[in-house]
């Protein structure tokens, strides 16, 4: 089967969720003896970095960017106001993006096109005008919900109004748009359940990330920081910036006086510089890390504390598979089949995460029962090559 993968941002170097979640189709389609093409868009905030890239990859998947100026502008945001376009989804189309996917598809014939997110939907009449193969959207998330949930969390009036704005626009695109693929690969049934129920025809269904578990070793015990806690993701997303605010804000002082030897290690890309300045007791700024399997390894109880977002979040899947007891509110842990208190620690308010994160440092032999189960979870239900498998079927049954 031969693929043309289209994708919002480079998929590797696999630098955050989006890109990780990216590269393991990219990976499995490739290790099950699948043709791929990627075709994605460079921004300033995910360039395309050849250098870093190996040979093989570039080579078996012939990988094209093309530069688009997704930044926010003020001008353009405020023109949007009185369209009925969503500025969330224009930002990501450009005229030369669409030159460039002309070209291929003229080209080349693929058997499906796989559109990675809804911010690559603009270009799917084009890919219908110059080519005959199925088209499928791979929804990371319901995007519209990330911004109606992340609305309710503010408590600025004008912000909260022009978020809610973004949301209202972003919703009516996707609903839109969804019935016009041939096939939409969600990544959590929840999402599948909310587009069947806001009566998207299209047809859907499940798939969630893939692991490649030859990557992911867990640390013996003498290189583990115990009790430590973590938390790793790129913080120019504004629900990781959120859910960290809110977790310094309301609750580490309560662990901290819980716990004062305890420590808290922040790592990311792009620390906003609230946090760089950042000094609170045992909070730790760790920002980008050069490796973050090894950072990850080194570290004991991942705390994931999200207040809105949506999809699956990669980096529990990841922290599972380092063998991680892992914190998180119910919206972090949405999509991943993890039982509280077995796989996984279930924490929503400021009591419940002091009351999680005792358990963990205060009973070791408990804290690496949970997260040897957690690994066992990962590997038995989110591997890449099984993943791509059955997303090669549902290809063929559109």
């Amino acid at each position: 089967m031969k693929v043309l993968q289209i994708c919002n941002k480079p998929p590797f170097p696999p630098v955050d969720g989006g890109c990780v979640a990216m590269n393991a189709i990219t990976s499995g389609l490739l290790a099950n003896g699948h043709s791929v093409k990627v075709l994605a868009v460079s921004t300033k905030k995910h360039p395309f970095l050849k250098k870093q890239i190996p040979e093989a990859y570039l080579r078996k998947t012939s990988i094209e960017t093309v530069f688009v100026d997704t930044g926010l502008s003020v001008v353009k945001g405020f023109k949007n106001l009185f369209s009925k376009g969503s500025y969330n989804v224009e930002r990501f189309y450009s005229g030369d993006f669409e030159t460039k996917l002309t070209e291929i598809l003229k080209k080349e014939q693929f058997d499906t096109v796989q559109f990675e997110s809804i911010f690559t939907a603009p270009y799917l009449e084009t890919v219908k005008r110059y080519s005959k193969a199925k088209t499928v959207l791979r929804a990371h998330n319901v995007e519209h919900l990330i911004w109606q949930r992340m609305a309710t969390q503010t408590s600025n009036p004008l912000k909260k109004w022009y978020l809610q704005f973004l949301a209202k626009r972003l919703r009516e695109y996707e609903m839109n748009v969804l019935n016009n693929f041939d096939g939409i690969a969600t990544i959590t049934a929840e999402d599948k359940n909310y587009f069947i129920k806001n009566n998207i025809q299209t047809k859907s269904e499940v798939f969630p990330l893939g692991i490649d578990s030859a990557q992911y070793k867990p640390a013996q015990l003498n290189e583990v920081e115990f009790p430590s806690l973590f938390h790793l993701g790129s913080m120019d997303w504004m629900p990781n910036e959120e859910a960290i605010k809110w977790f310094l804000e309301k609750v580490w002082i309560n662990v901290h006086t819980a716990f004062p030897d305890l420590k808290l290690y922040l790592a990311g890309r792009n620390m906003p510089e609230w946090l760089q300045t950042l000094q609170m007791p045992n909070v730790s700024i760790v920002g980008e890390v050069e490796n973050a399997h090894q950072f990850m390894r080194q570290k004991a109880v991942m705390i994931v504390p999200l207040l809105s977002g949506g999809g699956m979040r990669v980096k529990i899947i990841e922290g599972m598979a380092l063998g991680k007891a892992i914190i998180s509110t119910t919206v972090g842990a949405e999509g991943i089949e993890a039982k509280d208190g077995e796989t996984i620690l279930i924490a929503d308010t400021p009591e419940q995460f002091v009351q999680q994160i005792g358990k963990c440092i205060n009973n070791p032999e408990w804290y690496n029962r949970i997260a040897v189960e957690a690994r066992k979870l990962a590997l038995k239900n989110y591997d890449y090559k099984e993943v791509a498998k059955k997303l090669t079927t549902f290809y063929k049954q559109l």
